[in-house]
């Protein structure tokens, strides 16, 4: 029998970045992965691929309806999705294997087949081949999450469908159903948008993507609808989607108790993710989880056996790559004996539309149920010189900052390369850093990053210097 320091149960974002910092630290580090590629959801039908697809039918897009104004001429621009799925499972493979690497390079020692407690200090690895037994003084499960479905509706995976099946999907389909506002569903809706198909969107609340602040929730709204011809049924109960002959039929119900009927060929089930913990004996470790299925945890990430830790999807919070990598990194380093820290108010989410969505600390609407003194400042990308040379207007930065001290208390904006200027608003709220601060460091110009300054000033005492 096999022994380790640390087994790590999982291979993605979260799991592979913890076997590797642990690797780092000296430790003798095992990672169990249950399919054949490494990465998890994130890298394999997740993150990387969805925005492979986003990318190519963005290319797509822009050569239809932008590169003429750009002075180049084209004809006859024709998507090729079964192309664009290719380079995507190139994409993925590409990262897939690059973790393959990053394992052998820390010398982590990798089992492939589903990983399942026997005891609290014992798992057992079944593959198609094997059985093996394996213990460790830690654990780290990290085994993340999978789609989730609704009452009344039952996935086949050819019509009725979900992000999985979406990723692989090699004919544009006429008429999308995406059951779910969501990032998932209008990311995904956003790639066959462009790419000819009608796209209507169901959502239960009364707005897309309801955990972000409600500025951006109404303007992305406002774009896809725009932009993309979006259709949006929101404050519609779904009550079953159904194949009848070639089409599927979705049944729903608004606020006012009527029934609509909408037709497509297929249906993207998009309404969230749960925990992924079956066939993980947790019950054999004595591994308590709650009412939602969420591995429970304390503030250093253990679980009711103080030597093993969950990290990721599989416990709360938001279901975020990235969240789940600080988590990796962090539970390695606590059980080195360091300090780490994780301000999970300082996470941020991102919507990879075009424009992007991101968003860092709180909504105006968690400021205002606070009773937080707050002052916004906002500065639109029409007033952006870099934007108006790339086509990019589109959009806004906004900056809430505490009304007495100043300091910047949440930073949401919908703009081109949002995913990456949100950056800046972390690492500044971070160090506490206050509008001013922002307002009175030197951005080059052109960039789409000065709107982050200009928003900042207006925050600070109204006066941007380009609106």
């Amino acid at each position: 029998m096999e022994q380790f320091d640390i087994i790590v149960i999982g291979s993605g974002p979260g799991g592979y970045i913890s076997a590797i910092r642990a690797s780092q630290l000296g430790f003798k580090v095992a990672i169990v992965e249950k399919y054949s590629s490494l990465g998890g959801t994130c890298l394999n039908v997740g993150c990387i691929p969805s925005k492979a697809l986003l990318d190519s039918s963005e290319h797509f897009y822009n050569a239809v309806h932008h590169f003429e104004a750009h002075g180049i001429k084209v004809k006859d621009v024709k998507p090729d999705i079964k192309q664009m799925i290719e380079r995507k499972r190139k994409v993925v493979k590409e990262n897939s294997d690059g973790v393959a690497y990053l394992m052998k390079k820390n010398k982590v020692t990798v089992f492939n087949g589903i990983g399942s407690f026997l005891s609290p200090q014992k798992i057992k690895v079944t593959n198609d081949k094997e059985v093996k037994e394996l213990t460790a003084k830690y654990f780290i499960i990290a085994t993340g999450s999978k789609p989730s479905t609704l009452p009344g509706i039952e996935i086949d995976k050819k019509q009725i469908i979900t992000s999985t099946e979406a990723l692989e999907l090699e004919t544009i389909p006429k008429h999308l159903i995406v059951i779910g506002g969501g990032v998932i569903g209008l990311e995904l809706g956003s790639v066959f948008a462009r790419l000819g198909s009608k796209v209507s969107v169901v959502e239960f609340l009364d707005r897309i993507i309801p955990s972000m602040d409600g500025a951006l929730s109404k303007e992305l709204q406002r774009l896809l609808k725009k932009n993309l011809g979006f259709e949006f049924y929101l404050q519609h109960k779904v009550l079953s989607a159904s194949k009848k002959g070639k089409e599927v039929v979705v049944s729903a119900q608004n606020k006012n108790g009527e029934t609509i009927e909408l037709k497509g060929d297929y249906v993207l089930v998009a309404v969230g993710r749960r925990p992924y913990t079956e066939g993980l004996g947790l019950e054999n470790a004595g591994v308590q989880v709650d009412e939602k299925g969420r591995v429970v945890v304390n503030e250093k990430l253990q679980t009711s056996q103080p030597h093993i830790y969950a990290i990721g999807d599989v416990i709360r919070g938001p279901m975020l790559a990235h969240k789940a990598e600080e988590e990796g990194v962090f539970v390695a380093e606590v059980i080195s004996g360091q300090k780490p820290h994780i301000d999970y108010n300082l996470i941020p989410g991102v919507v990879y539309t075009w424009p992007e969505v991101a968003s860092v600390g709180l909504t105006e609407e968690q400021l205002k149920e606070k009773n937080i003194p707050y002052k916004a400042g906002q500065f639109p990308f029409k007033a952006s010189g870099r934007a108006k040379a790339s086509m990019d207007t589109d959009g806004f930065i906004k900056v809430l900052a505490h009304k007495d001290t100043d300091e910047i208390l949440g930073v949401h904006m919908i703009a081109p390369r949002a995913a990456d200027l949100i950056a800046e608003a972390v690492v500044a709220m971070e160090y506490k850093a206050t509008a001013e601060d922002i307002g009175r460091i030197c951005h080059p110009h052109p960039t789409f990053s000065e709107a982050f300054k200009e928003a900042c000033l207006d925050a600070f005492e109204k006066r941007p210097l380009n609106f």
